[in-house]
């Protein structure tokens, strides 16, 4: 990546009005803790609808899920974007008892990851995804997210 200037050019949508949605200065400090070079990424906070048909068109699964990852490209500057349902964020932070804002750095990280081409399908694979999303987590201060989840 010599010659590539380590710039963040970052689009945040907000296509909902909800409370506790986090600013874009927040999404930039998580993205760029989990992405050092340059990127341009785009942050879309959707609602229910919309995720349910971003997902059931572009996975096949008639729900809403929790975050999206859409990579274009990942050199010479990572280019995707990320789309997160806000209800179903809200929702899973109050049913694992984290604060919401914990949640969302989560949720930004992990995506970020899988736009730098990092997967969870294989156990090994998850395994050292997660312990990389502690390991960012945690140098923004934030608590491990796996704490409390049953393997």
């Amino acid at each position: 990546m010599s010659g590539i200037p380590r710039r963040l050019n970052l689009s945040v949508q907000y296509a909902l009005s909800a409370e506790a949605l986090p600013e874009r200065s927040q999404l930039r400090g998580w993205i760029r803790a989990a992405e050092p070079g340059a990127a341009q990424l785009t942050v879309r906070f959707v609602d229910r609808e919309e995720g349910r048909g971003l997902n059931a068109e572009y996975r096949g699964k008639d729900y809403a899920t929790n975050v999206l990852s859409f990579p274009y490209e990942q050199e010479p500057i990572l280019t995707g974007d990320l789309v997160l349902c806000w209800p179903v964020v809200v929702e899973e932070a109050a049913a694992q008892g984290k604060p919401v804002e914990a949640h969302c750095a989560h949720l930004i990280v992990h995506g970020v990851l899988h736009l730098q081409g990092w997967e969870h399908e294989e156990d090994a694979e998850a395994e050292e995804m997660e312990q990389e999303e502690r390991t960012i987590l945690a140098e923004l201060g934030y608590p491990d997210p796996y704490a409390n989840e049953e393997k």
